[in-house]
């Protein structure tokens, strides 16, 4: 609060217009100061208040006009609440600038009290204040916006702007105007304004996200910190100007204004995905948040853009992982179900192989109990053919399990060579013509006229048409129907089996083929058979780069299998194999050595190759078998491989390095045909490779045409 004196009417030396504008440029002056200001003349009554004295007191100016200081300007202590000297009265009457000491309370018009704090008692005496102040007047000079920051003694420490010239400018009196204002608060707030932008700007300049400034009405950018220049490639200075869209943010101008419009209503937008395309080309996936906020008196909107390729990516891995996780625990389930399905198809298969054994040696052995039988001498030709048909039986079996072992390990090695199929047929044909005969089934064949082609192995596509043919006749009822018929499609060669008997149901055509899958699951198993002769129809069509399919209208209803196999353009011409020589014919009996540990098989096989014009000696272990070979000079020598102590690879060895079996033929025999076993044969130094059982046929054939040719199994 100042206060003054003015001089009364009655001491006023009116000086026309200059004098009226001084006044008026007084008041004005006055009125504009924010603290309060009051005026009274020398009798001590009220003259003049400014808005903020008004405020103060609570007195108008024209209600204080005339009053004494003393009613208008109420000052009590604070402490003791008792009358303080009234100041203006002291300035009257000692013509003194006085100032009011200590803290006190101003009493306004309504008896609110407001607390008034005196900067007197030479708190104000600043030797560079000073300084200042007395240039006023001599030198009519005037100063603004004089910050002093100062520590008073009741107030602490301050910062007051002080503004101060000579006043009225012209005239007679020498007074100096001074305006103080506490800037203590506003400094601060500026000061905490100036740290905050600094901060900003540092978190601005460091932040590891992007960050863009953009004007609201244009849209375009503004600012952008150092992480968005080098993550999208463009220099700040051509950032600066374009919008979203034109550094590869948003996808178009037309994305862009529905962004930024989503923007006006919301005041925020996200997208947890976008793609961005740096200056470079380089792709990359970011997180993309923008605001509005205010900036003083204008609205700023922030981007924030992080950049998420690599989390994406590792998220991308992750889901990978995962469904590489679950596909690895579907495939060890199925794999486990196929373990379990395998290890139930293996106790079906021995089980099935302990009774497809059972069958024939029952049979065999009821046949040699009737040959011994007394009385029963009539009967012998009969118990023969049962025991020959058994064994071929037996034989044929072990044959499928060895060619199911062979095809399941890629050990079987076709010998193709040019086919006719008209042969094949009527050779599969006649092997199974006993079972059709058995059975009472009408078998026809149905080949078109002419050549029919193809590059195969022989045996082996034999065997895919009489497994085909055998499955036919077991799976037809008596009385039944078996058509077999080929014909050229296009590039293949198509033969088909149609049978009239128990036919398949849906779920079983692809299921036909697995190894050890049987239609026939009754108790008797009346069928018989290992559920293999499918299976190997399937292995070898696709080792002759063919395949077969099976067909059905349902149980009862018969079945259709189909093999393709590629056809030939023409049949070359077959050389034929020479002419078996008849052992009769020889002046000499031909000398053989059988070494076998089992006495029986020995005695019927020599009993047997004696029967056809040989002379044949045995031995039952290694040794006996050199002294054998050294008193008699075989020129054909049939070994056992698994004989015990010298096994015969090694005994043929030995034989062939000894002079007593030059120029010999070497047949191996052994229950074991795989292909590794031949090998083994060929390097010890055989001739040929025979499987158990072996027919008599066969091995007169090697022995009547000394052949050396390569060893293959039979």
């Amino acid at each position: 609060m100042s206060t003054s004196h003015t001089p009364d009417s009655s001491e006023a030396k009116p000086a026309g217009n200059a004098v009226i504008n001084q006044r008026d440029w007084f008041q004005i002056t006055l009125s504009c100061i924010g603290d309060g200001v009051i005026a009274a003349d020398r009798e001590g009554r009220m003259n003049y208040l400014n808005r903020a004295a008004e405020k103060l007191t609570g007195w108008t100016l024209a209600d204080a006009a005339g009053e004494t200081i003393e009613k208008v300007f109420r000052i009590v202590r604070e402490t003791t609440g008792e009358p303080v000297q009234q100041p203006v009265r002291q300035v009257i009457e000692r013509g003194l600038t006085v100032e009011q000491g200590g803290n006190a309370l101003l009493i306004a018009r309504d008896g609110s009290e407001r607390p008034i704090c005196g900067l007197g008692d030479g708190q104000w005496d600043i030797q560079e204040l000073r300084s200042l102040l007395e240039e006023i007047i001599p030198r009519d000079r005037a100063f603004s916006d004089f910050e002093v920051e100062h520590d008073f003694e009741r107030i602490g420490r301050k910062t007051m702007l002080l503004n101060t010239r000579r006043f009225p400018p012209e005239g007679e009196h020498n007074l100096i105007l001074l305006c103080i204002k506490d800037v203590t608060e506003r400094n601060r707030a500026d000061c905490a304004l100036a740290a905050s932008e600094v901060r900003y700007r540092r978190l601005f300049e460091a932040a590891h996200d992007g960050i863009l400034l953009l004007e609201p009405d244009t849209r375009k950018i503004t600012d952008a910190n150092p992480f968005m220049v080098q993550l999208l490639g463009y220099p700040r200075g051509e950032l600066v100007g374009k919008e979203l869209w034109e550094i590869g943010l948003l996808r178009d101008e037309k994305e862009s204004q529905e962004a930024f419009h989503a923007l006006r209503e919301t005041g925020s937008i996200r997208y947890e995905h976008l793609p961005l395309r740096s200056k470079g080309g380089e792709r990359r996936d970011v997180e993309f948040v923008s605001n509005v906020y205010q900036e003083n008196d204008r609205q700023v909107i922030q981007c924030n853009i992080r950049d998420i390729t690599e989390r994406r990516r590792m998220a991308e891995e992750r889901e990978q992982l995962l469904q590489a996780a679950e596909g690895a625990r579907d495939r060890a389930e199925a794999h486990e179900k196929q373990l379990a399905d395998a290890d139930r198809r293996k106790d079906e298969f021995l089980g099935m192989l302990a009774h497809e054994l059972r069958n024939p040696l029952a049979a065999i052995s009821g046949a040699v109990d009737l040959a011994r039988t007394p009385g029963m001498e009539a009967q012998r030709g009969w118990t023969d053919d049962v025991i020959k048909r058994q064994v071929k039986h037996l034989a044929r079996l072990i044959d499928d399990l060895l060619d199911v072992s062979r095809i399941s390990q890629g050990k079987i090695h076709l010998r193709k060579e040019p086919v006719d199929l008209h042969a094949v047929v009527e050779r599969a044909v006649e092997m199974v013509a006993a079972l059709v005969e058995e059975k009472g089934l009408d078998l026809s064949i149905s080949l078109p006229p002419g050549d029919l082609p193809l590059v195969a192995d022989p045996t082996r596509l034999e065997q895919i048409v009489f497994n085909l043919l055998n499955n036919a006749a077991k799976y037809t009822e008596r009385g039944g129907r078996i058509r077999v018929s080929a014909r050229r499609e296009g590039e293949e060669l198509c033969i088909t089996v149609r049978d009239t008997g128990v036919g398949l149901e849906a779920g079983m055509l692809a299921r036909v083929f697995e190894l050890f899958t049987q239609v026939d699951d009754s108790l008797d198993r009346s069928r018989g058979g290992l559920g293999i002769g499918l299976t190997i129809v399937r292995r070898l069509a696709e080792l002759h780069g063919g395949s077969v399919t099976a067909a059905s209208e349902g149980l009862g209803k018969g079945s259709e299998f189909t093999v393709r196999l590629p056809a030939a353009e023409v049949l070359p011409q077959v050389v034929a194999s020479p002419p078996a020589r008849a052992p009769g014919t020889d002046q000499i009996r031909p000398r053989l050595l059988v070494v076998d540990d089992n006495a029986d098989m020995t005695r019927v096989m020599a009993k047997l190759i004696r029967s056809s014009g040989y002379d044949v000696h045995v031995a039952h272990d290694g040794q006996a078998a050199i002294e054998m070979a050294r008193s008699q000079n075989p020129e054909a020598v049939l070994l056992d491989i698994g004989l015990p102590g010298m096994n015969g690879y090694q005994l043929a060895e030995q034989l062939r390095r000894d002079g007593s079996c030059r120029g010999a033929l070497f047949i191996a025999i052994s229950g074991y045909g795989r292909a590794e076993d031949l090998r083994r044969s060929a390097e010890a130094g055989f001739d040929h490779h025979l499987v158990k059982p072996i027919e008599l046929k066969a091995l007169l054939d090697l022995l009547g045409t000394s052949s050396r040719a390569p060893i293959r199994d039979n």
